[in-house]
């Protein structure tokens, strides 16, 4: 049995939770809106007034008026997400992270300890209310997908479980853009073949659906409309790529945007490479497109690294610039393949670029760790 556990508004929960004053007031954690700042999270409050994460904030100031910005404090969130994760990990060592605030936890091995899967994910979810002072959304499932979807179905503090002799009877009845990947665009191109829930993916001819949105997609998003996920729960230290991705509430087109969300989710993989020791020499680039296309290119380093300055030029310098951007984009995400325990080589005897880049991430962590976000940033054109 797999859960899925998500965090619910985490990082504006965290700043409610530690500034009453804040508590039910619209907010958003970000950057400044009289730049080019983006919305990293929003409240409940806010997202009544249609603001999401990603969004550019100044279009977030200008849905709600009375909108509270907060800068994120990244070493509190970090904190609390391992304080989080040891909660999994009472429960069960097999704990997949997507972020800080959502993990996949594969319990089938412990139930016999703890009891069934939907007893733990109760316990779960009332450990972390109890002892941290935040709510979870759990997702109790046979499988990754129907975890995830099941996990965001009563936000906040919601609880479901998909019962493995009713998976049709669960997914049927949601629309489609609850599957993964199935953006406002691909929603349209669906709903001129009359696909509009689930249960019309699932029974739609798989050859219409490939011509209308491609053999890859079709096969893809027919195999989730089954319920059918064969992905297991892989933790960080058995990992064979480390990658972070985003997809937004609205597509974006303005390439600047999309750099600066991409040097954070680059930096993100930077520190998780660094936290477990690992190094990679394949880094990947990831985009979907409004009309549902995904490009993903690769490229292979000659020596492995857990460089974020490496990581960072090598995304954007060889990857993103050889991509053809000319519509919005729905998803991106960057990754890091091909992980080792070291970098195999040592550095050439005058090659002082890896040893300073070292040394740059160890003080940026150790500055992030301990002073937060805002304290210290990567040069870019926009608003973190």
């Amino acid at each position: 049995m797999i859960l899925h556990i998500d965090m619910d508004a985490f990082y504006a929960s965290v700043e409610q939770r530690d500034d009453p004053s804040l508590r039910g007031k619209a907010l958003v954690v970000g950057g400044s809106a009289s730049g080019r700042g983006v919305v990293a999270a929003a409240s409940y409050e806010a997202r009544r007034y249609g603001i999401f994460s990603a969004m550019p904030m100044r279009t977030a100031v200008q849905r709600c008026a009375e909108l509270v910005i907060v800068r994120g404090r990244m070493d509190v969130y970090a904190g609390i997400s391992r304080q989080i994760r040891e909660i999994f990990h009472r429960y069960t060592p097999l704990v997949e992270p997507l972020s800080l605030d959502e993990a996949f936890l594969d319990v089938s091995g412990c139930q016999a300890l703890f009891g069934s899967g939907i007893e733990i994910g109760r316990q779960i979810q009332q450990a972390i209310h109890d002892e941290l002072g935040l709510d979870a959304s759990v997702g109790v499932a046979p499988n990754k997908f129907l975890a995830k979807v099941a996990s965001g179905h009563e936000k906040p503090r919601g609880f479901t479980v998909v019962d493995p002799d009713n998976v049709h009877a669960f997914l049927d009845p949601l629309p489609i853009n609850k599957i993964w990947g199935v953006g406002k665009r691909a929603e349209e191109r669906l709903g001129r073949l009359g696909i509009y829930r689930v249960e019309h993916l699932r029974k739609v001819d798989r050859e219409l659906l490939s011509r209308t949105i491609g053999s890859g997609s079709a096969n893809h998003l027919a195999e989730l409309a089954w319920g059918r996920d064969p992905r297991k729960v892989v933790p960080d230290r058995e990992a064979k790529s480390i990658s972070h991705e985003t997809t937004f509430h609205a597509d974006i087109s303005d390439h600047e945007v999309l750099k600066a969300i991409l040097l954070r989710l680059t930096e993100q993989v930077g520190r998780r490479l660094r936290r477990h020791g690992r190094y990679g020499s394949t880094v990947t680039l990831k985009l979907r497109f409004s009309d549902f296309n995904t490009v993903a290119r690769s490229v292979t380093l000659k020596t492995p690294t857990n460089s974020t300055t490496q990581l960072w030029e090598t995304t954007r310098d060889a990857l993103f610039s050889r991509i053809a951007i000319d519509q919005p984009v729905r998803l991106v995400g960057m990754g890091v393949g091909s992980l080792a325990s070291s970098r195999t080589r040592q550095l050439d005897l005058f090659d002082d670029n890896g040893l300073r880049d070292t040394q740059v991430d160890r003080a940026t962590d150790s500055i992030l760790d301990r002073f937060g976000k805002g304290a210290i940033r990567r040069g870019t054109t926009l608003e973190p």
